[in-house]
């Protein structure tokens, strides 16, 4: 039997798409001692969106949770990956869960337009601030991946039967620019740092021996990838 406080399976939750059908993913990780994990949630209902920008939304996260029988109550943790809007958009939703987040993210988005559109999500809660890489709990651990924006973190995952998952995050969006040399930075607020933090994760799921890198928004990995209610384990 597993450890009680091991991994035992990750859901991969596609709640939206943006143009040009890129998914909108958040993810659910449950644990053998009956705690729920989630990391990110997505957009915020249409009537929050800026005019103009039209993403396909689907079910919500709390509703995809739903499906699970898990109510919002039933989360025990909130990993901010980081307060972009196609990240952070339901956090109220889940106001007693435990919210982690890089000091460095928060301190910076207090001040940064750029996370603006989310600032009602975040703004008035209490976090649990990380400053670097950090072993949440045994099996998980958060990787500091600045570069896309300031104090964006990554995700590693160890499962029992799928080995390591590395979420990647907005740190790399797609598998086209998990390499050493990408050059490819449009969406990041600074390159050098998002190359580094690229280098850093091809180190770690090489010395991981990862089984799968999930990266932010690949569409043609994702028709791959195991949806909700599936899942790996």
């Amino acid at each position: 039997m597993p450890e009680p406080t091991s991994i035992l399976r990750l859901y991969l939750i596609q709640v939206a798409s943006l143009p040009g059908d890129y998914p909108v993913v958040c993810y659910l990780v449950q644990t053998g001692d009956g705690k729920n994990i989630l990391i990110d949630t997505g957009l915020p209902d249409a009537a929050a969106l800026p005019p103009g920008f039209e993403p396909t939304l689907g079910k919500t996260v709390v509703e995809q949770l739903a499906a699970l029988g898990l109510q919002p109550g039933d989360i025990n943790t909130l990993i901010c990956t980081h307060f972009d809007a196609d990240h952070a958009g339901h956090h109220s939703d889940f106001a007693n869960a435990e919210a982690v987040v890089q000091k460095a993210h928060y301190d910076d988005a207090l001040t940064n337009p750029r996370h603006g559109l989310t600032r009602s999500q975040w703004d008035a809660r209490q976090f649990r601030f990380v400053e670097g890489d950090t072993e949440l709990i045994p099996g998980l651990e958060l990787i500091d991946t600045n570069g896309h924006n300031v104090g964006h973190q990554s995700v590693l995952v160890r499962l029992p039967e799928t080995g390591a998952v590395l979420l990647a995050i907005d740190a790399v969006g797609a598998q086209s620019d998990f390499r050493a040399n990408r050059d490819d930075f449009s969406r990041d607020d600074n390159a050098e740092a998002t190359l580094a933090s690229t280098r850093r994760l091809l180190d770690l799921a090489q010395r991981e021996n990862a089984a799968l890198v999930v990266f932010g928004h690949d569409r043609e990995q994702w028709k791959s990838l195991k949806k909700l209610p599936d899942y790996y384990n």
